[in-house]
């Protein structure tokens, strides 16, 4: 049986969870509605995120008060934050974030992802080298090209580029 003291912080969590969802919920309402290509208008996704938001607070809160989350695991790694793995994390925040209308969307993002999967990596006592920066820098641009281009091309938003043709 868990201690009231663990579910109670339990039921805080799901509840802070809830009321960001209805938080979003009152943002929402500020959104118009009129439907747009497709037949849903730009208010759709913050009323989708706010009601998922807010459904999955109801069933922590819920989960919380019938005897809390049971077989949770102990977390791996140290007791204490490694400070370190904060730095790179938040590195390559700050890079993306300063060198997104410089270098363009694709290869900000690849950077932000390589920086904060080797902070994470580091975190987790794996020794850096070529093949895993290779790897990072491979799969942050597998993630961020077609972000980029399904926003651009096929959604029309406009994120910086590094060229003008809209493909890189």
């Amino acid at each position: 049986m868990m201690q009231s003291s663990s579910r109670l912080a339990q039921a805080a969590v799901g509840a802070l969870v809830a009321l960001t969802g209805l938080g979003l919920a009152a943002g929402a309402l500020g959104i118009p509605g009129e439907a747009g290509y497709g037949g849903v208008g730009p208010n759709f996704l913050p009323w989708l995120v706010a009601a998922v938001l807010t459904a999955c607070g109801v069933l922590i809160v819920r989960e919380a008060l019938t005897g809390g989350f049971r077989d949770v695991q102990p977390p791996p790694g140290a007791e204490r934050a490694w400070w370190p793995g904060l730095v790179w994390v938040s590195a390559g925040l700050l890079a993306n974030a300063a060198l997104l209308t410089t270098i363009g969307f694709i290869l900000s993002c690849t950077l932000c992802y390589l920086l904060a999967v080797q902070g994470l990596r580091r975190a987790q006592g794996q020794a850096p080298g070529a093949r895993s920066l290779a790897v990072d820098a491979f799969s942050g641009a597998a993630i961020s090209a077609p972000v980029f281009w399904a926003f651009t091309q096929f959604l029309a938003i406009n994120l910086p580029g590094l060229t003008s043709t809209g493909w890189i």
